[in-house]
C-alpha cells in the first residue's frame, strides 16, 4: 500500500502553474461575455494569481502571454510578482492574431512575414531573460485550408528553420516547449498537428526542446496516457497544458469532461516519480472561463488536479506489478480502479489544514471579500480579454 507520509509529502510539493489569460475575459469566436472585476493590466492578473496561490498553496507561478501581457519593464513586473508571492512562469508567444498571419507565421510563404514572426519569438526569449523564466511555450496556428494551397514539405522546412534560430538563442537554463494541435484554425493541414511532429522537431533541435501536451488537442478517443508514457521514456515531456474538451478543443476546466483520464495521466507521471518540480515537467493550466466566475474556477481546477494526483499516489504499485507479472488482467485493472474510487477529499482537507490553509479554498475565496473588492476597484479602463 502507498505510504501515507509519502503521499502527503508529494502533494505538499506539487506545483501547478496558472495562466494569466484565464483571469481575463474570454469566450467563443461569436461572443465574449465580460465579467465585473476582470483585470485590466498584467499586474492585476498577477494579483489574482497570487490569491489562487495563497488559497491553494501549490500555484506559485503565473504564465504570461505576449503581447497580451506586454509591459515596458519586465524586470519590474517580475519584482511585482515576487512581492505578491508568486513568480513568472512560461512565456507564451502569440503569432496567430495579426492580419499578416492569415497564411501562417513561421511557415508563411512570405519571408517578410516569417521574419516578423521569428523576431517575435526572439523577443519572448528576451522577456524570459528579464523575468527569469525558464520556459518558452510555442503554439502555431499555421496550416492550410485547401489541397495545393502550399507545399506541405516546404512549410516543415520553414518551421524547422525558425525553431532552430530561436533554439540557438535560448540560455543554458532555458527550454522550448513545442505544443501541438490536431486542427483549428487550419482545416486541411496543420503544421504541428500531433505529438509525433512536435517530438520529431524537438529531437532534431536538441536537449532544450521538449513537447507540451495540451490535453484538449487530440482526436476523440486518443489515448493521451500512452503519449505521456512514450515521451517520459524518451525524456521529451516538458509540460502539460491541462484543460478539458468534449467535441473539440474547448479549454474547459481540467477534469470536467473526463476525470478518469486525468487520473490515468497522473498515474503515468507518478509511476516514474516525475511529479516533483525536480523532474522538470511543468504542470500548467490552459483554460478559458467564459461563463463561470474566473478565480473560483481556477481554484477548482487546481483542486481537480490535486485530487487526480492524490488518487494516482494511492495506487498500490506492488500489487499492480504483481498482477501485471502474473498476467492477471482483472486484478491489475482492479488495483487502478480501487485507487480511482477512493475519496481523497478528506486527505486533501487535512493536508491543507497542516499547511495552514483553509480546507476549502473555494469557500475561503468567497468569504475573503476579494471578489467584491476587485469589482469595486476595477471600474473603468479596458478589461483584459480576447475580443470577438
Amino acid at each position: 500500500m502507498a505510504d501515507p507520509g509519502v503521499v502527503r509529502q508529494a502533494l505538499r510539493e506539487q506545483r501547478i502553474e496558472t495562466p494569466s489569460w484565464a483571469y481575463a475575459n474570454s469566450g467563443t469566436r461569436f461572443k465574449v461575455f465580460a465579467q465585473a472585476g476582470v483585470p485590466r493590466t498584467p499586474q492585476e492578473k498577477i494579483a489574482d494569481a497570487a490569491v489562487v496561490h495563497r488559497l491553494t498553496g501549490v500555484a506559485p507561478a503565473v504564465a504570461l502571454h505576449i503581447p497580451w501581457d506586454r509591459v515596458g519593464d519586465y524586470a519590474e513586473l517580475a519584482k511585482y510578482a515576487a512581492d505578491q508571492g508568486v513568480g513568472i512562469g512560461a512565456i507564451n508567444a502569440n503569432v496567430f492574431q495579426d492580419d499578416d498571419y492569415k497564411l501562417g507565421s513561421v511557415t508563411n510563404p512570405d519571408p517578410q512575414v516569417r521574419r516578423k514572426a521569428t523576431d517575435h519569438l526572439l523577443e519572448c526569449v528576451d522577456i524570459m531573460d528579464a523575468t527569469g523564466s525558464r520556459d518558452l511555450k510555442l503554439w502555431f496556428s499555421d496550416g492550410t485550408n485547401y489541397p495545393g494551397q502550399d507545399s506541405i514539405r516546404a512549410r516543415q522546412d520553414r518551421l524547422a528553420e525558425a525553431l532552430r534560430e530561436v533554439y540557438d538563442r535560448l540560455g543554458p537554463d532555458q527550454r522550448m516547449l513545442l505544443e501541438y494541435k490536431l486542427f483549428e484554425p487550419a482545416f486541411y493541414t496543420t503544421d504541428v498537428p500531433d505529438w509525433g511532429t512536435s517530438y520529431a522537431h524537438c529531437i532534431e533541435l536538441g536537449d532544450k526542446a521538449t513537447v507540451c501536451i495540451d490535453t484538449g488537442h487530440h482526436a476523440p478517443g486518443t489515448n493521451i496516457e500512452f503519449i505521456v508514457a512514450f515521451l517520459l521514456r524518451a525524456g521529451k515531456l516538458g509540460a502539460f497544458d491541462f484543460n478539458s474538451r468534449f467535441y473539440a478543443d474547448d479549454d474547459l476546466m481540467v477534469g470536467a469532461a473526463d476525470p478518469f483520464q486525468l487520473f490515468r495521466i497522473m498515474h503515468e507521471i507518478v509511476s516514474v516519480d516525475a511529479l516533483s518540480p525536480a523532474a522538470g515537467i511543468a504542470f500548467m493550466l490552459d483554460q478559458c472561463h467564459n461563463i463561470e466566475a474566473k478565480i473560483p474556477a481556477i481554484i477548482r481546477s487546481v483542486m481537480n488536479v490535486q485530487e487526480a494526483t492524490a488518487k494516482a499516489l494511492l495506487v498500490d504499485i506492488d500489487a499492480l506489478a504483481a498482477a501485471q507479472r502474473s498476467g492477471d488482467v482483472l486484478a491489475a485493472n482492479a488495483v487502478l480502479m480501487d485507487a480511482y474510487s477512493s475519496d481523497v477529499r478528506p486527505l486533501l482537507r487535512e493536508l491543507r489544514a497542516e499547511m495552514d490553509l483553509d480546507p476549502d479554498p473555494v469557500a475561503a475565496y468567497h468569504r475573503s471579500g476579494y471578489q467584491q473588492q476587485i469589482e469595486s476597484e476595477r471600474v473603468g479602463g479596458q478589461q483584459a480579454g480576447w475580443g470577438a
